[in-house]
């Protein structure tokens, strides 16, 4: 084989290689497409439904729901159990008028965890 030949075949396999990786990182993370409250939104309270729907199907009960007040302090939310496979959905109760920030860890089904916040606020308690 020439070395022009060669050259050309390991840059081919090279460009394949790296679209294949590319292609399979962007699929392996749950994406976050929508969200109840929405991200900086204003909600009335005292008590907020949660929704999270992601663009792959997530493991619900390997997945976390943190609800965190403006003084730091946190709390754990139950997940709900009828969602469909790429919803997660929680009920916070009681909160105040103030900051908030919804801390959510998905395990999304090929095994990969993302994490994220949604900040809001609650207007009326």
């Amino acid at each position: 084989m020439s070395p022009s030949r060669w050259t050309r075949s390991a840059f081919l396999f090279l460009a394949f290689f790296v679209s294949f990786v590319a292609v399979d990182s962007a699929v392996a993370h749950a994406v976050l497409l929508e969200s109840l409250p929405a991200l900086k939104g204003s909600v009335n309270g005292p008590d907020i439904p949660l929704k999270l729907r992601f663009n792959v199907r997530i493991d619900a009960a390997r997945s976390r729901l943190t609800l965190v007040d403006s003084d730091g302090s946190t709390q754990a939310l139950e997940i709900g159990r009828q969602d469909p496979p790429n919803t997660l959905s929680a009920q916070a109760k009681g909160l105040r008028r103030g900051a908030y920030r919804l801390r959510w860890q998905v395990l999304a089904s090929d095994g990969h965890i993302t994490r994220g916040e949604i900040p809001f606020t609650v207007v009326k308690p």
